[in-house]
């Protein structure tokens, strides 16, 4: 059941809402903390990106990118709005609204709590419980301003779209973070392809493509609230290389290729499920009512709810588990500061089979 959290308006109640991934990593550690699938950018969209090097003289403009955003996901170009990877966006929200209640559901990406608070708004939460499989309901009738994830990054959780739609209210911008959905084969219940009334959906090239440093993402939303955004927008902001790359990644070719790496990327998601499986993971006697999978445990380990994203959510009673984990060469994502989940909690990305035969041998012997 999900836990209203008004208490939350007025402060971050304790949690690093700027902790990333990317800091957990270091020399020597096989990285299993950062959701970035690829270590580089595939070799074709390496050298688009070389061949645009001679156009950086001139300043960049992105309405070649916002033209293949539109035409990828069958948008008019004034729903479209091309950002320095969907992070921006999150801030362009921020200082381009003045919500009366803004409420971010969580467990999630802390980004959009952290720029709300950054320009001077209150922000409610809508707790998630992992008891129901971090299931999504109704939030506050008063909220105007919602943020949530699909999937949501750290639980891995994919909200049915018809339960997104129910949240839809007039008065109300509903904003809905897509940075893992082309992970998802077949973008199973994406609303990027609709043009709904008072929703935003953010999407990100960096975590299927590799292009982290190079910052690139957009938005699709109603053309009002673009215009908004665009107004509050920094000239520039945009790269060449990064316009260069989002409409590389909007070729059919592309999507079709990145609809191969989602399939490969939940068939290594199901390994190492399956792999804790093996290290005597067993179901509870007692399921919860709605989840499609049970939480899995044994050894006090707990894969938790039904993971559809590139990366899987566990809980371990003991918090030294990711200290320990790191001292026989493995960085996972801590979950402590993301609001509603505590230091018992780690995030394991995906990786090949290689590298997750290596980590479930440590982790066996850790256990």
């Amino acid at each position: 059941m999900a836990e209203y959290d008004a208490a939350s308006a007025g402060a971050s109640a304790g949690y690093d809402l700027h902790h990333h991934g990317d800091r957990e990593v270091g020399p020597g550690l096989v990285d299993l903390a950062v959701n970035v699938r690829l270590p580089r950018p595939p070799e074709w969209l390496r050298c688009e990106l070389a061949s645009a090097l001679d156009t950086l003289a001139a300043y960049p403009d992105s309405t070649a990118a916002a033209e293949a955003v539109a035409r990828r996901h069958g948008r008019t170009v004034d729903e479209v709005l091309v950002t320095a990877g969907a992070a921006e966006a999150f801030t362009l929200l921020a200082n381009a609204l003045r919500p009366e209640h803004a409420v971010v559901v969580h467990p999630q990406f802390t980004e959009p709590e952290a720029a709300l608070r950054a320009a001077g708004h209150q922000v409610s939460r809508v707790v998630l419980s992992s008891s129901d499989g971090f299931r999504l309901g109704p939030v506050p009738a008063s909220a105007d301003l919602v943020f949530v994830g699909n999937p949501t990054n750290p639980t891995s959780v994919l909200h049915p779209a018809s339960t997104l739609r129910a949240l839809i209210r007039p008065g109300r911008l509903l904003v809905v973070d897509e940075a893992f959905l082309d992970a998802v084969p077949g973008e199973a219940e994406s609303l990027a392809g609709e043009s709904l009334p008072g929703v935003v959906v953010l999407r990100s090239l960096t975590k299927t493509w590799g292009l982290a440093g190079l910052r690139a993402g957009y938005l699709l939303g109603p053309p009002d609230v673009v215009a908004r955004l665009r107004a509050v927008q920094p000239p520039w902001s945009v790269s060449t290389l990064a316009g260069v790359a989002t409409v590389a990644c909007c070729r059919p070719a592309a999507v079709e290729e990145a609809e191969k790496l989602a399939v490969a990327a939940e068939s290594d998601r199901e390994y190492l499920v399956s792999g804790l499986t093996s290290l005597g993971l067993t179901a509870p006697s007692l399921t919860t009512p709605g989840l499609t999978t049970p939480g899995l445990t044994a050894l006090g380990l707990t894969v938790l709810g039904d993971p559809r994203g590139p990366f899987v959510l566990v809980r371990h009673p003991d918090p030294s588990l990711r200290t320990r984990l790191r001292d026989a060469g493995y960085a996972v994502r801590r979950g402590d500061t993301f609001p509603g989940l505590g230091p018992e909690y780690v995030r394991l990305a995906v990786r090949s089979r290689e590298v997750t035969d290596g980590f479930l041998a440590t982790l066996a012997a850790l256990l």
